[in-house]
């Protein structure tokens, strides 16, 4: 390996694959390429999401800059949002931390187990034009988009939601009956979304469970999605489907949401793992585990 060579995190919250990068004393920069490369789960070290710790230039505990597996930049990451916490309040010995991202000011909280962190997620948008949507719809509980024959759609009708990325959620009776790879990426792509989405198939329970299955934009199908967890379990609520606090069964585990009527925030609480720590060398793109897991390698910088 050569002399380049920078620390990462592995991390995942229910599976949702992260690698983390702590750029608060140094930047880390990688091309599109790089990030590609980084992220291939053959070849590379593989993720979902890229994780950027960076400073905040507003004063928050950091700034989290977020890239998909395609090298593209996203604004939001509940899952990261997490994870990102549970290593800022390990560090910093605090309860609480605010995370700056390009979606405004999130929140992290700890929960008295360690393992399990709480994000406020913020409000959740509704408006056509803020998720966004290429064209006005008064009521986005249920839009005009189908996939497949017209007299015999595959999926119809979704919900679309933003909260912190546009989500659009497809109600069925079968979350498994559908083949969401193949699928998934005509959805993610379609016209009416200016910005792509993230696609979710919902199958509602009861009044407090719901099981999940995403394709994220930018990823594809993967085994936890915090934001689409939340899209689905407000997108359920504002349409009488369930009550405002559930549980989200995804392939990764349960998270649980509550859309408060207090200040129309969503609070998410679910579980975050260190798998290990490593060195990358930055470019031959090499790497090599170095120590073991559930141990965090950020360093307050002073």
């Amino acid at each position: 390996m050569g002399e380049r060579r920078i620390p990462f995190l592995k991390m995942n919250g229910l599976g949702n694959e992260f690698v983390v990068w702590d750029a608060r004393a140094e930047p880390v920069r990688l091309s599109p390429d790089q990030i590609r490369a980084i992220g291939d789960p053959e070849d590379g070290i593989g993720f979902d999401q890229m994780i950027t710790v960076e400073r905040s230039p507003i004063g928050a505990d950091a700034f989290m800059r977020i890239h998909n597996r395609d090298g593209g930049q996203v604004d939001a990451c509940g899952n990261a949002t997490r994870c990102i916490g549970r290593l800022l309040m390990q560090e910093a010995g605090k309860d609480a931390v605010t995370i700056q991202t390009n979606a405004g000011l999130l929140h992290a909280y700890s929960t008295g187990d360690p393992f399990r962190i709480t994000a406020d997620m913020g409000e959740p948008r509704f408006a056509w034009n803020e998720i966004p949507l290429a064209e006005e719809f008064h009521d986005t509980r249920a839009i005009e988009l189908q996939i497949g024959p017209i007299d015999k759609p595959i999926l119809h009708t979704p919900s679309v939601v933003n909260v912190g990325n546009p989500h659009a959620v497809f109600w069925v009776r079968d979350i498994e009956a559908y083949d969401l790879s193949r699928i998934g990426p005509l959805l993610e792509s379609h016209p009416i979304f200016p910005e792509k989405a993230n696609i979710s198939l919902a199958h509602v329970l009861s009044d407090t469970e719901i099981e999940v299955k995403v394709w994220e934009r930018g990823v594809g199908l993967t085994r936890a999605c915090g934001t689409a967890a939340c899209a689905v379990a407000v997108a359920a609520a504002r349409d009488k489907r369930t009550d405002r606090k559930v549980t989200v069964h995804l392939p990764g585990g349960p998270l649980q949401i509550e859309w408060r009527t207090s200040d129309n925030h969503v609070m998410m609480t679910g579980g975050t793992e260190i798998e290990y720590e490593g060195l990358i060398d930055i470019e031959t793109l090499e790497f090599q585990r170095t120590g073991p897991g559930d141990k965090p390698i950020l360093e307050v910088v002073k």
